[in-house]
Order: structure tokens, then C-alpha cells, then sequence
């Protein structure tokens, strides 16, 4: 186990006996839900994957450590610790770890660390991708440079749909990284099942997942895997509708100057509230959705 890297002895005994164990981000708890729907949450998804018959592993930064597992305590601290939690990425991880920082982990930065803990399978909400009017200002989320080197399968709901879905995807595309739907050959919108975008392949159970994961990584072929889980049809919202609340906070957004790593927190909190609280309420059923695909594609893996 690398030296900056502290697990819970239950995820050690999981990754050295072989059981599958799935990896957990940290921002969706810092800086994606208001307390205390933000602690509720975190345990719930690692409940979610418990009862799929995996081991969760969430991660975060804390005392110079990247800790490969959580206990309440520390979940509390990042569920309660506003603006001196930070926000890690990639580029973040050895400035935080260094200064002894406290850190919740993006995409990016999970599949970092669970790659070094030897985690092949990780459950997020959505990814970031290409944002809308890129042309112009470059903004483009570190997880896709992330998914194109990094050999973890991110289990996700699409991309976030704050974003340029047509553009995340041609990125994708041109790094090599191949975008499984769940049970869908269209790539899912978030808060929508559907977004008119092919995936590359359609994978309608676990086994057929695990079987590409592993025939990709052993022919070689470096980096990550994306699988898109549609959030459940029950839970759907309106496409047109948030087509419309999205342009509102995104317009909001640019009004106020909000940009780089910020942009993301104040758009969810802007569609939480132009909602009617209905966006948060699909993204936790969303991301536990999730958690309990990635729990099964960990499984299958675990049993080759």
C-alpha cells in the first residue's frame, strides 16, 4: 500500500482477500449537497453498497493522508466543514497532502486514489466533461484527461447536464475511453434517461461489464472506463424543464463572475432552489443507483 495512503482495516482485509470493494467520492459530501442531506447521503450510499455485498471506500484527504476508507467521524467533518474543506483535484492532491490539509476528492482525484489502492471500481453521481461555450474559455473538467489515463471504471449517470454533452463525448472518443451504457444504448443526461447520444457499446448485466473491463486492461490498454447507468425511470425529471432551470443558472452564474472549480457547487445549489428541491432529489437516487451497479460490476470482477 502506498505510503500516503491510509484505509480502514475493513477495505485492507477486502483488497487482500480479493472482495470486491468499491470506491466512494468525497465533494458530493463537501460540496454538492447542503447539511444535513450531505451526511445523510454518504452513508446511504455506502448502506447501498454493503447490501450489494461490496465493501464502500470513501475518499478523502485528511491529516496528510489519503484516507481509503471513512469512519463517522470523519464523514462529519466533511459533511460540516464548509469553506475549509477543500475542493481536490488532480493537480490539488499533493499541495493539500503536503499541508496537512482537509480535502473532499473529485472524480479526478478518487480514481487517482483508488487506483493506487489497487480499487478498480468507483461510483459518482455524474462526471465533469466539456462545459458549455468551451471555444471560448477552455473549460474543460480534469476528469476526462483523468478517465483517459487512469484504469478505474467510473459508474455515473452521464456527465453532469450543466454540460456539453455532444462535446464531453467527442473528448471521450479521442482519448481512447469507451462509454458502456447500462441496460441503454443512449448516453443518459443526469436528471434525464435520455439525451439522443449513442454510447459505444450496450452492456445489459454485470458479467459483460467485468469481461470488457478485464479484456481492456489486460491487452495493456491503459486508462479508465466509463459506464452509464440512466438514473431510474421513477425518479426522471423533465428534460425541457431542466434544459430551462440549467440556462438559468448558468446565465446566474456568468452574472456573478463564478468560475473554475466553483462553477459546479453553485450551479447544483442554483438548480436545487430553482427546482423546487427536486434536482437534489434525483441526484441522491441517482448516485444510489449507482453505488449499487458499481457494487455489482466489483462483484463480477472479484470472481474472475
Amino acid at each position: 500500500m502506498h505510503s500516503f495512503l491510509l484505509p480502514t482495516p475493513e477495505v485492507a482485509d477486502a483488497l487482500a482477500g480479493n472482495r470486491p470493494v468499491v470506491a466512494l467520492e468525497s465533494t458530493v459530501i463537501s460540496h454538492g449537497m447542503p447539511y444535513p442531506r450531505n451526511l445523510e447521503t454518504a452513508r446511504a450510499l455506502e448502506a447501498e453498497v454493503r447490501a450489494a455485498g461490496a465493501v464502500p471506500a470513501t475518499i478523502a484527504v485528511l491529516d496528510g493522508r489519503i484516507r481509503i476508507g471513512l469512519d463517522d467521524g470523519a464523514l462529519d467533518r466533511l459533511a460540516t466543514g464548509g469553506h475549509a474543506v477543500r475542493k481536490l483535484s488532480r493537480r490539488d492532491l499533493p499541495i493539500a497532502l503536503a499541508a496537512g490539509a482537509l480535502g473532499a476528492t473529485t472524480v479526478a482525484a478518487t480514481m487517482i486514489a483508488a487506483r493506487l489502492a489497487g480499487i478498480a471500481v468507483f461510483a459518482t453521481g455524474g462526471i465533469g466533461g466539456v462545459h458549455r461555450g468551451a471555444e471560448t474559455s477552455f473549460d474543460v473538467s480534469a476528469d476526462l484527461e483523468e478517465l483517459a489515463r487512469t484504469s478505474v471504471c467510473v459508474v455515473c449517470a452521464g456527465a453532469k447536464s450543466i454540460l456539453d454533452l455532444p462535446k464531453t463525448l467527442e473528448v471521450l472518443e479521442t482519448r481512447g475511453v469507451p462509454v458502456l451504457g447500462f441496460g441503454t444504448a443512449e448516453f443518459p443526461a443526469f436528471y434525464s434517461r435520455r439525451s439522443g447520444l449513442p454510447v459505444d457499446h450496450r452492456c445489459d448485466n454485470v458479467t459483460e461489464v467485468a469481461d470488457i473491463l478485464r479484456t481492456k486492461w489486460r491487452l495493456g490498454l491503459e486508462g479508465g472506463v466509463l459506464l452509464a447507468n440512466p438514473i431510474p425511470a421513477g425518479d426522471e425529471l423533465d428534460a425541457d424543464a431542466m434544459e430551462t432551470a440549467v440556462a438559468q443558472a448558468l446565465a446566474d452564474a456568468e452574472a456573478k463572475g463564478i468560475k473554475g472549480k466553483d462553477i459546479t457547487p453553485h450551479l447544483l445549489a442554483a438548480l436545487e432552489r430553482l427546482t423546487g428541491g427536486r434536482s437534489l432529489t434525483a441526484n441522491i437516487a441517482l448516485i444510489r443507483n449507482n453505488a449499487r451497479v458499481a457494487a455489482g460490476v466489483a462483484t463480477a470482477l472479484s470472481n474472475s
